[in-house]
């Protein structure tokens, strides 16, 4: 059984094509820098590497390219889509109306379309992926797996915001938490690596991208998450604002003329690292602006560790402890600065880093970057957020 899994995030497109009978990747590839300057795919097939350097200005041109390159005859591993047993399709919010997978339909693109507000930089994205998808295998079964799945074990105390609670029954306003499939994946994978089962540790995972979030497992289980009611909240990213006053944000709005709506397209599209640096919301830009001397650069990449490393002794503090914090996704898994900051002055968890195994370089394998004295283990994982949509595709079916 094939399955192509797309996952579409803020900026990129990353896709799998699967073996699920080996879970073997047969085809994979990125779509980078979507709507910003210097675009990319980079496609991965029978050990080869290809890059295709060309504007995609939207979604809809990355989902082209993609399935392009799949079936093409120089770069492709399939005759046709007809090839493709089914697709996954990686969805960011689904607020209550969607605890678990479902196969794709009319009703539930319906609903998505409903809820596509909850995740302004990504649902809509996702909902592109799929009506290209549908317009190219209408006859494929697919499914929708959902970010948020992972999180629907936190107590109501660390899900609920304090609101009337009249409200929270009316319109279930309360903190959802997303990146659950990557949450769940490392969180797993560290498990396994350190000879534990998921229920003896509890472990913080650090998904760090262009959006990012924190969650504390405790036992296998998600108990609270940085990311909210949608994925605007918690540390700040490449362009969103994370956690902020909401009384600054009207403030604002108020100043500069904007509705309600218009504020938090600002919040999600012109703040962050982008708005801070003035730069750019790519952190490899970042990094490089701040070497050569750009101090709104160097403060946006010290605002986002000081609030990460808040996070992370929250949820040490939230658990009772700690046993291993993990580094995945783009910046966590590339960025040793970022690593190293945020692990710093950790001395009262009896947590270090080794900074000589912090700063070589990224070869795809889990890494254990702690320092000989450190009682908290320092991991980084390769997050494979794909695979879980696949098998969760699978089992659905």
């Amino acid at each position: 059984m094939k399955v192509l899994v797309i996952n579409s995030g803020s900026s990129s497109l990353k896709y799998q094509l699967i073996d699920m009978e080996t879970e073997g990747v047969i085809a994979k590839g990125t779509c980078e820098r979507i709507a910003i300057d210097g675009s990319k795919l980079t496609h991965k097939a029978n050990g080869k590497e290809f890059v295709f350097e060309q504007p995609m200005l939207d979604h809809n041109v990355a989902v082209a390219l993609v399935l392009n390159a799949l079936t093409d005859k120089e770069t492709g591993v399939i005759s046709s889509m007809d090839e493709i047993d089914a697709v996954g399709h990686r969805v960011v919010a689904s607020g209550e109306a969607f605890k678990a997978p479902v196969l794709v339909s009319d009703e539930t693109m319906q609903v998505m379309e409903e809820i596509k507000d909850l995740a302004p930089l990504h649902n809509p994205a996702a909902i592109i992926g799929v009506n290209a998808c549908r317009a190219a295998m209408p006859n494929t079964p697919m499914a929708l797996v959902f970010d948020t799945s992972f999180h629907f074990t936190m107590p109501d105390y660390a899900y609920m915001y304090p609101i009337a609670y009249e409200d929270y029954e009316k319109y279930k306003i309360r903190r959802y938490g997303y990146h659950g499939t990557s949450h769940k994946f490392v969180s797993q994978e560290a498990a396994k690596y350190l000879g534990k089962k998921p229920e003896e540790l509890k472990i913080v995972t650090c998904h760090l991208g262009n959006g990012s979030s924190i969650t504390a497992v405790d036992g296998g289980k998600c108990v609270d998450t940085s990311m909210g009611f949608t994925p605007l909240a918690g540390v700040p990213m490449g362009t969103r604002s994370g956690d902020i006053d909401f009384a600054a944000a009207e403030y604002l709005a108020k100043k500069e003329g904007m509705d309600v709506s218009e504020a938090v397209t600002y919040l999600n599209k012109k703040c962050g690292m982008l708005g801070v640096s003035g730069v750019s919301s790519d952190f490899r830009d970042l990094t490089a602006a701040k070497a050569s001397g750009n101090k709104r650069a160097a403060l946006a990449l010290d605002l986002f560790i000081y609030n990460c490393k808040k996070y992370v002794g929250a949820y040490a503090a939230a658990m009772n402890g700690v046993d291993c914090i993990v580094f995945t996704a783009g910046v966590g898994e590339n960025t040793p600065s970022v690593r190293e900051g945020i692990c710093e002055n950790m001395s009262y968890l009896s947590l270090a880093i080794d900074k000589e195994k912090n700063l070589q370089k990224n070869d795809g394998s889990i890494r254990d970057i702690s320092a000989k004295d450190s009682k908290v283990k320092v991991l980084i994982i390769p997050t494979n957020e794909e695979l879980v949509i696949a098998r969760e595709t699978v089992e659905l079916l």
